[in-house]
């Protein structure tokens, strides 16, 4: 089993930063990609990044391409949001895969989820 705990999250003004963790635990050997994933109300949860196990590949959704950035180091993965946009308002979720690696934006390839770290960005 793997348990993942997000942090960082708050409230922030249009245009500003927030840097999210994520921490593993557990059989974090068997962790191949991270990713990071939102849900705003009343919408479905979408795929935001992901990292492979290295920290060399990357894939990013269309809507924060330019503004996000995910790393990895070894058991934890960050995400670092710049240039926050109303629009980012969410919960954001960490997640862990043990069996792709290659950094999947796919919810169902991902086994394990952390419990979610609220974002919002006020216009």
């Amino acid at each position: 089993q793997v348990q993942l705990v997000e942090s960082g999250g708050g409230l922030v003004q249009d245009g500003e930063s927030l840097r999210l963790s994520c921490a593993a635990s557990g059989r974090t050997v068997t962790v191949y990609v991270m990713g990071w994933f939102r849900q705003a109300p009343g919408k479905e949860r979408e795929f935001v990044a992901a990292v492979s196990r290295n920290g060399a590949n990357t894939n990013y959704a269309d809507s924060v391409k330019g503004r996000f950035t995910i790393s990895r180091d070894n058991a934890k993965v960050y995400l670092q949001m710049n240039s926050l946009k109303p629009e980012d308002t969410a919960v954001y979720y960490c997640a862990a895969s043990e069996s792709y690696t290659i950094p999947t934006s796919q919810k169902k390839h991902y086994r394990y989820w952390g419990q979610g770290t609220q974002v919002t960005v006020s216009s």
